[in-house]
């Protein structure tokens, strides 16, 4: 599928003047191209997200949008074009190359370690992150109390609620220390109540100074969360 021009997701009137970034800054996907057996699936696609803004990637189901994550996080190759990090290019790296240049990513699958407890599900990233234990442990405590889940800490992961295990599975997620994040469909499978609580995560994330890229197929409440958005479309 094509993307359509930069949609702003609110009135010029309520927000503040552009930003001057330099132009090889940011996470950019550039005239991506991605068939599966002979069939395009994503189709010239440029998208850019830079530090500290929230950009939505909208569609509908089967529009390519998870392809284009798996692209740029290096869970496949395209076809044509090239992803790049504050100008470097990492077309050709592997997925676990990326991660540690600041490419994070939350699939829309529940990705939470199931039979370990909240603290295990962050520790065990944390254990290949950082050698040194008491550092470890200063950083467990850190995000368990950034995301409010501190009580949480002896549950098992199975017996969160899906707001909750959102919680869970971005603090894990932060535990690698991402410059950007990839969030595919964090709507789905959460309560209506539990929307608001992502928002609220969302804007934490670009509080962080993190650049966030969202998928969703749910274009208004998406519109909610985010700075700007493509649309993707045949």
């Amino acid at each position: 599928m094509h993307t359509s021009g930069d949609l702003s997701s609110h009135s010029e009137a309520s927000r503040p003047g552009p930003r001057l970034v330099a132009a090889n800054t940011g996470l950019v996907a550039s005239n991506l191209g991605k068939s599966f057996k002979r069939r395009p699936v994503v189709r010239d696609v440029t998208i850019s997200v830079q530090r500290g803004e929230a950009v939505g990637l909208l569609g509908p189901n089967g529009a390519g949008k998870t392809t284009c994550f798996y692209c740029i996080t290096g869970l496949i190759a395209p076809d044509v074009g090239t992803i790049s990090l504050d100008g470097h290019d990492v077309t050709g790296l592997p997925m676990y190359r990326r991660a540690r240049m600041g490419i994070g990513y939350l699939p829309q699958e529940a990705s939470i370690f199931r039979g370990l407890t909240v603290e295990g599900n962050i520790m065990a990233v944390l254990e290949v992150i950082e050698p040194t234990p008491d550092k470890r442990e200063a950083m467990l405590e850190g995000l368990l109390a950034e995301f409010s889940i501190s009580h949480l800490r002896r549950v098992p992961a199975m017996a969160l609620s899906g707001g909750e295990r959102r919680r869970v599975e971005i603090a894990r997620a932060l535990a690698s220390k991402p410059h950007f994040i990839l969030l595919d469909e964090p709507l789905a499978g959460i309560d209506p109540i539990a929307v608001s609580d992502i928002r609220d995560l969302v804007s934490h994330l670009k509080d962080r100074g993190l650049g966030v890229l969202i998928t969703d197929h749910n274009v208004r409440e998406t519109l909610d969360i985010i700075d700007r958005a493509y649309i993707l479309h045949d």
